[in-house]
């Protein structure tokens, strides 16, 4: 048998799911280990996020609310689990269901966020399931308004069971593509290209924008 290091595309098979409460509770879990804490190592990826100036963002897929703790106060968070939403309305943050977010006249405002952030999102489902919510979300970006994805390298992608679709920097163009978003730049995020086969914090960072 020969054996690869490579991610596996796991788009056919199925997978553990990231709507229930036992994966709300993992993200909290990891995100609040006493080590984490002491040495703040969502340092670097805290300062990622604000160096961008992204403006009032629409989070999609924001989790418990990792990354919109670090965007401007006037950011919304959507999720398709509400028990990750409810972790991150308990940390203060302004964060809504999928259906919650569409049923709110006050929060999904056609052009009125600067950006879009999808932050370790789309390597959870096929591509064409990427696309298509995606351009749900679209109508509620001002036309000039950038957008973010960011994505797991090999070692990262491997960590978790729901992560169904190793989406590196030519997916990510392609996911831009099809979105009729303008591509801009690229960049891997915090150490070079090659320290994701062995790092697991290491990012695909692509910035499109709008128009």
């Amino acid at each position: 048998m020969t054996m690869t290091n490579e991610p596996v595309d796991k788009t056919d098979a199925t997978e553990p799911s990231t709507a229930g409460t036992k994966y709300a509770d993992r993200l909290t879990r990891l995100s609040g280990q006493r080590w984490k804490q002491a040495l703040d190592v969502q340092a670097p990826y805290r300062r990622n996020i604000q160096r961008l100036t992204l403006g009032k963002t629409l989070d999609v897929g924001c989790g418990i609310g990792r990354n919109l703790a670090y965007l401007s106060k006037e950011s919304v968070g959507v999720d398709h689990n509400p028990h990750s939403i409810q972790v991150a309305r308990d940390r203060g943050l302004d964060a809504y269901t999928t259906d919650e977010f569409f049923d709110n006249p006050q929060v999904a405002v056609k052009g009125g966020y600067d950006a879009l952030l999808a932050a370790h999102l789309v390597e959870h489902m096929p591509l064409d399931q990427t696309v298509e919510i995606m351009e749900s979300y679209l109508p509620f970006l001002k036309d000039g308004a950038r957008c973010v994805f960011i994505c797991p390298q090999e070692m990262g992608y491997k960590t978790d069971d729901t992560h169904v679709l190793f989406a590196d920097f030519a997916v990510l163009q392609e996911v831009c593509g099809r979105l009729g978003l303008k591509f801009e730049y690229e960049y891997s995020f915090p150490f070079p290209r090659v320290v994701g086969k062995v790092f697991p914090y290491n990012e695909f960072v692509v910035v499109s924008r709008k128009g």
